[in-house]
């Protein structure tokens, strides 16, 4: 049954940055080995234990057998956990528009399938993308049962990704016509990918409209880091993507080391602060402890107005960027 009135569930109070968990099974991109399992636990009960209480998955997450493994280990490192900040955990997953995936039902499906992986339910259940660049049939079913799960009390809130400003309105007053509130959209969003809030305008309409911007690879598959050169790249996919953006990059690294000297931070505390700054939770991932506390350093302070500015002028120069995710709508 459709309402005007929005339903009345539990909401959700988002940290100022969460941690991602793409690479918690994924083989191909990011070298996950299950010898990990141990490490990746100590680095959840340390982000918690700091605040950073948000972690973001996805049904697809995981490479060939271990397709659902960053659930899987969400799920259990969540349940083992008893130290501060137990009660702010949020798990955020996101249900992929799969081309078999046809009807309302199908997503139902799907997110209780994600909420047995996880041994609880989704906090944040969210669309990873929209078809509407290759098969805006397929959505609207889609879009019905994703709203269904919270309808149904299933997961507490409903969230978007990859949605540009005009989808995320259509998708906006959909969800209004049965009283669901649509609590985040996460984008791609860094220093080198500004898309969609500087030529989408996605930030305003988000701030207008209430939602809350999610930056998702807030240091570019590693660009942002300055742990990388021209005589030293990361293996696979992502070592070509360093190959074509690093060398030009230049101008905006060294302008990040000399902020980051200066504030005795380093250039990953930077471009994350960054994007905080920018009035959005940006999510970096995480495999070690080591990076997970890189990433905790990124908070309790502020970039002031003129590094900001000088860091816009100087990524808005830039020639080459990153690449934007094909699934990104306007």
């Amino acid at each position: 049954m459709q309402t005007s009135q929005t339903l009345s569930l539990p909401k959700l109070s988002l940290p100022t940055m969460g941690c991602g968990t793409w690479a918690w099974g994924n083989r191909l991109l990011w070298g996950y080995d299950e010898s990990m399992d141990g490490s990746l636990q100590e680095v959840f009960n340390l982000c918690v234990s700091n605040g950073v209480t948000l972690f973001d998955t996805g049904d697809s997450y995981g490479t060939g057998k271990l397709n659902g493994r960053s659930e899987q280990l969400l799920g259990r490192f969540a349940s083992s956990y008893n130290g501060i900040g137990k009660e702010d955990i949020c798990i955020a997953t996101k249900l992929a528009a799969y081309p078999w995936r046809l009807t309302r039902n199908s997503m139902v499906s799907a997110g209780k399938a994600s909420a047995q992986r996880l041994g609880r339910n989704i906090d944040l259940v969210q669309m990873h993308w929209s078809t509407a660049n290759y098969a805006p049939w397929q959505e609207s079913a889609l879009l019905d049962g994703l709203a269904d799960l919270y309808a149904q009390g299933l997961v507490k809130c409903v969230g978007l990704s990859n949605y540009g400003t005009k989808r995320l309105q259509w998708v906006h007053k959909r969800f209004c016509d049965r009283g669901i509130p649509i609590t985040s959209l996460q984008v791609q969003y860094s220093l080198l990918s500004t898309y969609p809030v500087t030529e989408l305008g996605l930030k305003d309409v988000c701030d207008e409209l209430g939602i809350k911007l999610i930056a998702y690879s807030p240091l570019a598959l590693g660009l942002l880091t300055g742990k990388y050169s021209e005589n030293n790249y990361p293996k696979g996919i992502r070592g070509l993507v360093c190959k074509q953006l690093l060398p030009g990059m230049k101008p905006l690294l060294e302008c990040m080391g000399e902020m980051a000297a200066a504030r005795y931070k380093t250039i990953s505390q930077i471009a994350i602060n960054w994007c905080i700054s920018k009035g959005t939770i940006p999510i970096p991932g995480a495999k070690s402890l080591e990076q997970a506390r890189e990433n905790i350093g990124a908070l309790g302070w502020v970039l002031d107005g003129g590094e900001i500015a000088e860091l816009d002028k100087i990524a808005a120069s830039l020639k080459k960027k990153m690449v934007q995710n094909i699934f990104q709508t306007k």
